[in-house]
């Protein structure tokens, strides 16, 4: 094996840890926010996402990027959270083809009950992965990135 082979390996193993930590995080928060809140992550990524915003909304494309799905998957959520009350879609004043998505009151509201265990549950995942020699490093490198809001 060449150095640009050994390279090619190291990336791959660091993307296998990076996975491995992905899924045990998410699998736990899942679970957590499906059983006490009725909420899966990614609808908790985009309440959060949209709580965060000046002026509490955003446009769809925005809204895509921020949960990390497509432009459909992104519109077949929104519809089932407008369903359930929790956020809002609402026409673009200077571009008619526009649509914000803004939170409700009781989107907010869950939001603000769901956090805790969020947080919580992604402190336990994390000290968890931290006992793990393999993600115990990409732990570390967590821990140490700068705090600052999206």
């Amino acid at each position: 094996m060449g150095i640009a082979d050994d390279a090619v390996e190291i990336r791959a193993q660091g993307w296998r840890t990076l996975a491995a930590l992905h899924g045990l995080i998410e699998t736990a928060l899942e679970r957590a926010l499906q059983d006490v809140h009725g909420l899966s992550v990614v609808e908790f990524t985009v309440l959060d996402a949209l709580s965060r915003q000046d002026g509490w909304h955003m446009r769809m494309r925005q809204l895509a990027r921020a949960a990390a799905l497509s432009d459909s998957a992104t519109t077949r959520l929104v519809t089932r959270l407008e369903t359930r009350g929790l956020l809002t879609r609402i026409l673009c004043a200077d571009d008619r083809r526009g649509i914000y998505t803004e939170l409700t009151p009781a989107g907010s509201q869950l939001l603000d009950q769901a956090r805790p265990t969020h947080d919580g549950v992604l402190a336990e995942a994390l000290a968890e992965a931290e006992r793990t020699p393999e993600l115990a490093p990409l732990v570390d490198a967590l821990h140490r990135l700068p705090a600052t809001p999206l």
